[in-house]
Parts: structure tokens; sequence; C-alpha cells
């Protein structure tokens, strides 16, 4: 179901330090900028972009959307949160740290990009 995930910013160079930084840490290559100037980032077959508003608005967050992103253990989530921090994002949430509900016990790492984009580093923990 799922084929690609984008996001706004208001400062593309911005965004590129911040995305290098967080998907340098968990193994990804530097992104790439297309034809159009959007941000191209692949890893484990996934596709994350980032762009400026096509209708030439302010890129906002979106209220109450978070976007997760699958770790191999709770070591790289870490890793990807400091690098996060360390690239101009900010933490949010409670901190990096196992959580129980009706998933299981999972470890998360919530960031928000420069831009207010919620993040979030997921490890699925054995039962």
């Amino acid at each position: 179901m799922y084929s690609h995930m984008m996001v706004g910013s208001n400062d593309i160079e911005r965004s590129k330090r911040f995305y290098d930084g967080v998907f340098g840490a968990i193994g990804g290559k530097p992104g790439f900028k297309d034809d159009k100037g959007r941000l191209i980032y692949m890893h484990n077959n996934g596709l994350f972009m980032v762009t400026s508003p096509i209708d030439g608005q302010p890129a906002t967050h979106a209220n109450g959307a978070t976007i997760g992103f699958a770790m191999d253990n709770p070591e790289q989530a870490d890793a990807w949160h400091r690098a996060g921090v360390e690239s101009g994002g900010t933490t949010c949430e409670d901190p990096p740290g196992v959580r129980e509900g009706g998933f299981g016990k999972l470890y998360l790492a919530y960031l928000r990009d420069p831009d207010g984009n919620k993040l979030c580093a997921l490890h699925r923990l054995p039962a």
C-alpha cells in the first residue's frame, strides 16, 4: 500500500542537512535533487522526498501526523535521534525508550524536522 512519503520545506538546503544527518545515521545515502529541486532519499526500498510547496505557499506540518521509520535495533534508533538533534531537529514526545501498548513492546524515538514535521524511529522488540 505504501509507495512514498513527501513533506514540505521552507528551506531545502536546511532540510538536506537534517535529512542527510538522520538517514546517514542509519546507513542511508545523502539525498539528491531532481529536476524540480525536490530532495529524494531512497533506502531499504522506501522513497522519502522533500519539496517546496507547489502552490507557492509556506510549508506547514500536519497536526496529528507522524512519519515512522523502521529501525533494526534500539541503538540505531538512538543514533538516528542523536543525528537529528545535531542536524537541526528538535526532540519531542518522551525521551527515546521502550513503550508498551496494544502493539507490544516498541522502542521509539521522536523528532521534529526543521519545518516541524513529526518523525518517529520505531523498533519492535521481541515479545
